[in-house]
């Protein structure tokens, strides 16, 4: 018996798992395998720089965003964050790039904004400041924040592809 050729309990699952609802399937799912928080979080560009803010609940600076609600989709989610807290409305576009902490069992999804006119921020909900500063002055971040930066300068660089193994 292996993945290539499943022995008869394993296939009997399987056909039980296809002919099951998935309604029915989903909360037993959830039960056995890992779940993940998953964060959205915007990267407001204007004149080259990113929009940094300074937040009640983060040390340094951090970026706009947080976590998706249940039944939300990331893009209402950082739309969302990005008001409350900098008042500026966005349409965040197409998903950018995404990060995973799988000790925390974290998933981030970043969304690029870029600004042709520098937006009128408003900090407001937990976010008590502000600044525009560029890609290689965040040196005032926690870990959360330095994996997001992370990712974001391997946006700025064309992906490494794939290859097969020997």
């Amino acid at each position: 018996m292996t993945h290539e050729r499943p022995g008869p309990l394993r296939r009997l699952g399987l056909t039980i798992f296809r002919l099951t609802p998935s309604k029915v399937v989903w909360p037993f799912l959830r039960i056995a395998s890992p779940t993940f928080t998953v964060g959205a979080v915007a990267l407001i560009e204007y004149d080259g720089k990113l929009l940094a803010l300074r937040q009640t609940h983060r040390s340094g600076v951090s970026l706009p965003g947080g976590l998706v609600e249940k039944g939300e989709h990331p893009a209402q989610s950082v739309a969302r964050e990005v008001m409350e807290e900098t008042g500026i409305r966005i349409d965040p576009g197409d998903v950018v790039a995404t990060t995973f902490e799988t000790k925390l069992r974290h998933i981030d999804v970043l969304f690029r904004v870029v600004c042709e006119r520098e937006p009128v921020v408003r900090v407001g909900s937990e976010a008590t400041g502000y600044e525009w500063l560029p890609l290689d002055e965040w040196v005032d971040i926690d870990r959360a924040t330095a994996r997001v930066l992370d990712a974001v300068r391997a946006v700025h660089h064309d992906p490494r592809p794939g290859s097969l193994l020997p």
